[in-house]
């Protein structure tokens, strides 16, 4: 290792290989002293260190050198002196090793002494995590760019990347990496899936949960990664060789170029509310040792504590210029250097909050995400809401952002189990939710639908339990939500009964249908389309175990939902009527933006809608469309049949059966050519059916 190093330069931020050796910027504010340490392994207990002296080493806040004779695979971490004040939201601590804000990829050896030794008074030297020094130039994607997706077409499928392949029966020769999901990819594009939304792969720690098994003891894991310690890193545990691997970052991007060949776009879930350094008792990893009081939000009656509007201990100051330009600035890098084509935020309402933590009118921050030219063809999709009660779902800021449209998801559980006066609302629902979004002059697509998510219930799951069962989580069963709009159908979890089996099955059909056959972007949860079940865990954040995993055994036992879910993707896809960009207007609306599909609402007669509070049939007929034949559709979730008359199909047509869920397989939902012609307009559609009549030319 050389020993020459020169004052090198403030920009760009973190560790860049150029010429002959490697230049580190890192930005404080309040410290007194940095300190670079270069290490020659990762259990190096004697690294050199290169004490940056303020008059030549600093620009501004920006702390810079420029070492000779580094490359990519250097291990490197900072020591940042500075006062210890925590009543003035200062927690310098010049023994503690910190992970650089802007590290490429981190490496470790023990993650739980790395998480522990941090959370202790004195030098984690041994046990720190330390950044990778990578040169992203080197990588080639031989020609494979990212595909364009019509926005339309649009099938997100959310899915964890070790759950996905971590169990046995995934057949994987890497189970739970980035190299094994490449394995998957032909059942994804089977599947008709379009878009992959990859639940949080930044750089996290699984070991820093308290909680502890009930059953065995043993303390639980951190699975879902929502405690981001790396914004730029990916995830260690998620590379199929050692750290020395990352430095080139090849098995995530060979999983983006892999789903980029196959037509498939990449979508991140990216957490900017909060890190995992925790509350005032966490420990001091990265951002609380380098600029504590900038980077979160501090309580302003008492800045040694933290603001928490996340409901994880901390919250990031997302307004803040220098974390702004982080974000974006790591927002730009998943995209030019990784390939990303676009992200979910986690909790994006506070996104929203200035540094005292009010909600603003204009934020700047969600602006600048959505008018910076680099992001312009990114889909930015929001969680537009966070853990302190702000609820922002159509009225989050800015014009492009699409939305988790969490009353799509609330309103369809309810009226998939029954509920009174859900009618007009899943009306709006199954249009886009034009009440959330039209006023604001949003589209429709920009509402993502989804019945399921990680967080909660799957869909199994969502018809098999009345409450949820969480005892495994170790927190006495009092965390996730009591708000699950479930039913289990006479008889709580598991049942030996065919009738009850039966009408989960059904109902599982019938919430699909309920999601797919929406105007909007939907979204599905992995492994629901073969009912995965968390045995009742609404949760599941810490089960790395086959609560959380996919058995893949489950798609040869529930082949007749899989088929249907999977017959129901290509249908909403061969019909452009259900995934318009603008509203449907009703049959008295005139056409001004060149648009002709229209909406007409129904009941027991052609015209004559129920909109009562003991109605749970809804009717309606989308027509006018030069690009479609007309659907007549039917939602009944009634527990006993209806009777209704359907319109009359066009001179020289008639209606053909195209879907019926109170069908067996395959006439529940047959290929086109097998759909039955409606023998009468006079129909009679069985309790808990989702029926579609598609109009043909005979």
């Amino acid at each position: 290792m050389s020993a020459h190093f020169a004052p090198g330069e403030p920009h760009p931020l973190g560790a860049t290989v150029g010429e002959g050796g490697v230049n580190f910027s890192v930005f404080s504010k309040h410290a007194t002293v940095v300190e670079l340490l270069l290490f020659a392994s990762i259990d190096d207990e004697d690294p050199r260190v290169i004490r940056l002296d303020a008059r030549t080493h600093r620009t501004f806040d920006y702390w810079h050198v420029w070492v000779d004779g580094l490359a990519a695979g250097q291990l490197y971490g900072y020591r940042v002196h500075g006062p210890w004040q925590p009543e003035a939201g200062h927690r310098f601590d010049g023994h503690k090793v910190l992970v650089d804000p802007y590290a490429r990829a981190i490496a470790y050896g023990d993650a739980a002494a790395a998480h522990d030794d941090a959370s202790r008074a004195g030098s984690n030297l041994r046990s720190a995590m330390k950044g990778v020094v990578v040169d992203p130039t080197t990588y080639d994607w031989e020609g494979v760019t990212p595909p364009k997706i019509d926005p339309g077409r649009r099938v997100i499928y959310e899915l964890h990347v070790r759950g996905f392949t971590n169990h046995p029966s995934s057949n994987t020769a890497h189970p739970g990496t980035f190299d094994a999901l490449i394995e998957k990819i032909p059942y994804l594009v089977d599947l008709g899936i379009t878009t992959v939304e990859l639940l949080p792969v930044f750089q996290f720690n699984e070991t820093d949960n308290a909680f502890t098994d009930p059953a065995t003891g043993k303390r639980l894991t951190n699975y879902w990664g929502y405690a981001p310690l790396g914004f730029f890193a990916p995830h260690r545990g998620y590379y199929i060789e050692g750290w020395e691997r990352m430095r080139y970052l090849t098995g995530f991007r060979d999983l983006v170029k892999a789903l980029h060949r196959a037509g498939i776009e990449v979508f991140l879930d990216v957490v900017f509310n909060h890190t995992g350094e925790g509350d005032d008792r966490g420990p001091t990893m990265c951002f609380r040792g380098i600029e504590n009081s900038m980077y979160y939000l501090l309580d302003p009656a008492d800045r040694s504590r933290y603001a928490d509007f996340s409901g994880t201990g901390n919250t990031v100051s997302c307004n803040h210029p220098m974390v702004r330009r982080l974000i974006l600035d790591c927002l730009r890098y998943w995209v030019e250097v990784m390939h990303v084509d676009g992200f979910r935020f986690d909790l994006a309402s506070v996104l929203a909050r200035d540094e005292q933590g009010k909600p603003m009118i204009n934020p700047p921050l969600p602006w600048e995400i959505e008018m910076d030219p680099t992001l312009a063809r990114t889909r930015l999709v929001a969680e537009a809401w966070d853990a302190a009660g702000l609820y922002q779902v159509g009225t989050f800021p800015g014009e492009q952002w699409y939305e988790w449209n969490g009353v799509f998801r609330d309103d369809m559980r309810r009226f998939l189990r029954g509920d009174r006066g859900m009618v007009g609302l899943v009306a709006a629902r199954v249009l886009g939710s034009p009440d959330i979004y039209e006023r604001r002059g949003r589209e429709a697509l920009q509402s993502v639908n989804f019945v399921t998510c990680h967080d909660g219930f799957t869909m199994l799951d969502l018809v098999s339990y009345e409450r949820r069962h969480n005892e495994a989580n170790g927190e006495g069963g009092r965390d996730g939500t009591d708000a699950n709009w479930s039913a289990n159908y006479g008889e709580e979890g598991d049942s030996a009964d065919p009738a009850i089996a039966a009408v989960r099955i059904r109902q599982v059909k019938n919430a699909f249908a309920l999601l797919l056959l929406a105007q909007g972007t939907p979204m599905i949860l992995a492994g629901d389309e073969f009912c995965r079940t968390q045995g009742g865990n609404n949760n599941a954040y810490c089960q790395d175990n086959a609560t959380s995993w996919i058995d893949w055994r489950l798609l040869q036992q529930h082949a007749e939902v899989h088929r249907f879910v999977r017959a129901l993707i290509h249908f909403r896809q061969r019909h452009p009527m259900l995934r318009r960009r603008r509203f449907v207007l009703g049959v008295d609306v005139p056409i001004t933006n060149g648009d002709s599909t229209r909406v007409r609402w129904h009941g027991a007669e052609p015209d004559h809608p129920d909109w009562s509070e003991a109605a749970r049939t809804l009717s309606f007929t989308l027509t006018g469309a030069v690009d479609d034949a007309p659907l007549h559709i039917v939602l009944n979730m009634d527990t006993a049949p209806v009777r209704q008359r359907i319109p009359a199909p066009r001179p020289g047509s008639w209606w053909c059966r195209a879907i019926d869920t109170s069908a067996s397989a395959p006439f529940d939902l047959p290929e086109a050519d097998d759909a039955r012609a409606c023998a009468s307009l006079d129909q009679v559609i069985a309790p808990r059916t989702v029926l579609v009549l598609v109009e043909r030319c005979r």
